[in-house]
């Protein structure tokens, strides 16, 4: 891993659906279930999020160049988000314990967020680390690749600055760092369509959830805001509005649900309602959510780059995701 290495998108390579027994496919989706509503449970009055759609086309694009699969670059979007979360809420914090005194006050503000900028590209090139180290299928990028790229950015660091660094990530967690992604409900639900009698191929439609999905990490915050105006039915969303709806974006199963409908809808949107109407019986989830969120999804890749847009996705995965689209129209 300390050579050069060729960037290559996530490989699809010996995936296969339909070889898991029907027993174990129940266990582990009953388990994700219990994860995800302890998630969104756990959500509530969390302050936010942070999902900057540069970062994560940075996370993505880094771990293309070293040869991650698409759910390791998932999880280090997660390890990144809760990390940064965590910082914020120190802060906060520490501001609220310190005597009052607004010039101390704001030099103590200005030093804080030096500092994390100053590590930020550090801390973010080793939550792909640690990311790397939880998958089996990836080999662990190595101190000395991570050197030489931080390196390469005008960044010098030694090996034991590394390790602090990812000490310092693991310990802001509470060494809570395996962390569940929305791929790892889209693969189960595909995989319990596919025993449903699914119209269509489930690897047909997991190509295309890897491209959606993408989409909704780096168009996170437009894609989330309009499924909140339409959930209200107002364009102006009240802040305690949108703080409820915090536990909403914490809810994979939903957007899992969301993503597959859409690919279902770009693969053959003829099938589509049979699709959702799978999704509806094996989730619970109310056909009308489904439907927002697919149409959410949808409307965002297919303008991502329309002129006029004050927010667009990187070309080159707005490009993927809109030939994608354009060719189950033809």
């Amino acid at each position: 891993m300390d050579g050069p290495m060729r960037p290559r998108s996530a490989s699809l390579v010996d995936f296969q659906f339909g070889v898991v027994a029907t027993e174990t496919i129940e266990d582990a989706l009953l388990h994700l279930a219990q994860q995800n509503e302890q998630a969104v449970q756990e959500a509530s009055g969390r302050l936010g999020s942070f999902r900057e759609p540069r970062i994560v086309e940075f996370v993505f694009l880094l771990s293309e160049q070293w040869c991650l699969e698409k759910s390791v670059s998932y999880q280090a979007v997660e390890i990144l988000e809760r990390f940064m979360v965590k910082q914020a809420e120190n802060i906060c914090r520490q501001a609220t314990i310190q005597p009052r005194d607004n010039k101390r006050e704001s030099q103590n503000w200005r030093a804080l967020k030096q500092q994390l900028v100053n590590k930020f590209t550090l801390r973010l090139v080793s939550c792909v680390q640690l990311a790397s180290k939880l998958s089996f299928q990836n080999k662990i990028i190595s101190n000395i690749t991570v050197l030489n790229f931080l390196q390469a950015l005008g960044y010098l660091h030694t090996k034991e600055e590394l390790l602090e660094s990812e000490l310092d990530v693991l310990k802001s967690l509470n060494f809570q760092i395996n962390l569940p992604t929305p791929l790892a409900y889209v693969e189960m639900l595909l995989e319990v369509l596919g025993y449903n009698g699914c119209l269509v191929p489930a690897m047909r439609l997991h190509a295309t959830c890897l491209t959606l999905l993408d989409l909704v990490y780096l168009l996170h915050e437009p894609i989330y805001e309009s499924l909140l105006r339409a959930s209200i039915e107002n364009s102006t969303p009240s802040q305690l509005q949108g703080e409820k709806f915090i536990s909403v974006k914490e809810d994979f199963m939903l957007l899992a649900v969301g993503i597959i409908a859409a690919s279902a809808f770009i693969q053959n949107h003829e099938c589509w309602s049979q699709v959702v109407g799978h999704l509806q019986s094996i989730t619970g989830i109310a056909l009308a959510s489904i439907a927002e969120f697919s149409y959410a999804i949808l409307t965002h890749s297919v303008g991502a780059n329309t002129p006029g847009r004050q927010q667009s996705i990187p070309p080159h995965l707005a490009a993927r995701a809109l030939k994608t689209v354009a060719s189950s129209n033809t």
